[in-house]
């Protein structure tokens, strides 16, 4: 979060001495909103306050479990800010391509749950697996796979995403 610095932070930075050009602006009622600024090694998502670009600006990081996460976050900023390279994402915020293939087959796993498909029915599209006797299917590990994928994405849907954007 970018707040206007205090008179004390004399050598603060204004957000104008960035290319805004290629940012995206999402403004709220109130004068308050968001900037996504477009970065090749992950993107910077600003939340801002009634604040002028002119004015020397300062980072808001709460006390919190995802203080490290915001401050790695806040340091990628700064560097794009003085213009260098930003790096990398902090390893928290960054997905391996397993963790990313699950986390599709939990919301198509959890589309399919919704509208009515039995764990059988959506372990066939998700699993390219031959077709298995009931009582196979009842021991099936991929039965077991299915079941876990839809009760993790309903978790996930009722807040627990919230865990995966703080990078946990």
């Amino acid at each position: 979060m970018l707040e206007v610095a205090p008179a004390v932070f004399r050598t603060a930075r204004r957000l104008e001495q960035l290319d805004l050009t290629q940012a995206i602006l999402h403004a709220q009622p109130g004068g308050e909103g968001a900037i996504v600024l477009a970065d090749p090694d992950g993107d910077h998502h600003l939340v801002v306050g009634a604040i002028d670009l002119t004015q020397p600006l300062a980072v808001l990081l709460p006390l919190d479990d995802s203080f490290h996460s915001r401050a790695e976050a806040a340091l990628r900023f700064q560097r794009r800010l003085f213009g260098r390279a930003a790096g990398p994402l902090p390893r928290a915020l960054t997905l391996t391509p397993r963790h990313r293939l699950r986390l599709v087959r939990m919301v198509r796993a959890l589309d399919g749950r919704s509208t009515g498909a039995t764990y059988r029915e959506i372990a066939g599209v998700l699993f390219d697996t031959p077709r298995q006797s009931a009582t196979e299917w009842k021991t099936s590990s991929i039965r077991a796979q299915t079941i876990r994928l839809v009760k993790d994405a309903q978790t996930m849907m009722r807040g627990g995403y919230l865990r995966l954007l703080a990078g946990r």
